[in-house]
């Protein structure tokens, strides 16, 4: 027996249902049963067995954050295996228990170090899973480059493509690309057949051309609102284009700032809750000093010093996911926003849900929203010295 926990008198978020007085069982690194109360008490478990009363705490799926530069003072962007391990090891701390390391726009050799720090990292980790890879750019829109760098920024481009889906070797999973680029559709039907998910960002896109998007099969867009043509009256844009079409699922920053709460909950009653994603979008310097970044400061978010322009989020997940809660999301909405719609839209198989059969990455909070335990693959991670 790998291992084996019981988490009882629980209130379990499964990501489809709220189950009160509840017990999960974990069992050779998955969930193995979830039932009642009372079937807990008449079950007769091994002496190895781990039983544990949450005392009506919460039990979820651990939060998977598709779209994290860094966190801690090391991210993706170094090219250096080290950091991405890291990232692993520090965000079972904020109830993460998988994560997508997202690369910045850079030249191409230099994006190319980036893909391969990553690919060294799978199946060392010792925290949070490393999912694989997710490219923001190169092929986005000079008109919206936000915090990108432009020098990283190409035309569309089928053979460099193709070089860094080899570099990627089968872990790229989503990229974010302009649609309105010449050559997109081609690049994303190439994209299409080999399993990647495009996302719509850092993009002038008209509502046409995200229409066209959408035949392509670019589903997905990148921090919604944030870095992209907005909705105007008699141009949709991309934001229209989301709020319209309910087969178009979106990420969310949840800091409060890259989108104003309000818009957050325009959003929750314009489309489907499986289409929405929390994300927090975070930099390196994230929980950490800042004083070995001189050229920002923090004010809820990364601001430039030289311009206040804001340059990316400091927030955790679960700073986003109680954002959520504080701002009158239901819970288990909230479970299904940060942990179960990010497993299914980037075709995670057996993650964000808690049914037999699924991972064994499980958090559990308590009423209050304070993080208690991580649990990865059936193990404890952070939480009261287990």
């Amino acid at each position: 027996m790998k291992s084996a926990i019981c988490l009882h008198n629980a209130t379990v978020l499964t990501g489809f249902s709220v189950m009160h007085n509840c017990a999960v069982y974990i069992k050779n690194d998955k969930i193995a049963d979830v039932y009642n109360e009372e079937r807990f008490r008449h079950k007769v478990f091994s002496p190895k067995v781990k039983i544990i009363d949450v005392n009506g705490a919460y039990v979820m799926p651990g939060f998977i954050d598709t779209h994290i530069h860094g966190i801690g003072g090391r991210g993706a962007d170094e090219a250096d295996p080290k950091a991405i391990l890291h990232m692993s090891e520090i965000l079972p701390q904020y109830g993460v228990t998988s994560f997508i390391p997202t690369c910045c726009t850079a030249k191409e050799d230099l994006l190319i170090k980036k893909i391969k720090a990553i690919n060294k990292t799978k199946g060392k980790e010792k925290g949070a899973h490393i999912l694989g890879i997710h490219l923001e750019g190169p092929f986005l829109s000079p008109e919206r480059i936000g915090a990108q760098s432009s020098d990283g920024i190409y035309s569309v481009d089928l053979d460099l493509m193709h070089r860094l889906y080899k570099a990627c070797d089968g872990n790229l999973i989503n990229m974010t690309v302009a649609p309105e680029l010449k050559g997109m559709r081609e690049l994303a039907l190439y994209c299409v057949e080999k399993g990647i998910v495009l996302q719509s960002g850092h993009t002038n896109a008209t509502y046409d051309q995200m229409l066209e998007a959408i035949q392509a099969g670019i589903m997905h867009v990148t921090h919604l609102f944030n870095a992209m043509r907005p909705l105007h009256h008699r141009e949709p844009g991309v934001v229209g284009a989301v709020l319209i079409h309910p087969e178009l699922s979106c990420e969310i920053i949840g800091d409060g700032v890259h989108v104003h709460p309000n818009l957050v909950d325009l959003l929750l009653k314009t489309k489907p809750i499986s289409q929405i994603v929390l994300i927090t979008d975070a930099l390196y310097p994230a929980k950490t000093d800042l004083s070995k970044t001189p050229d920002l400061y923090l004010d809820k978010c990364f601001y430039r010093k030289d311009t206040h322009v804001i340059n990316g989020s400091a927030i955790s997940m679960l700073d986003g996911f109680r954002n959520l809660v504080s701002w009158g999301v239901s819970i288990d909405k909230a479970v299904r926003m940060s942990s179960t719609n990010p497993a299914q839209i980037m075709k995670q198989k057996n993650k964000g849900l808690l049914v037999p059969g699924y991972d064994a990455d499980v958090i559990v909070l308590d009423k209050d929203l304070n993080l208690i335990y991580t649990i990865i693959n059936g193990q404890f991670v952070k939480g009261n010295n287990q």
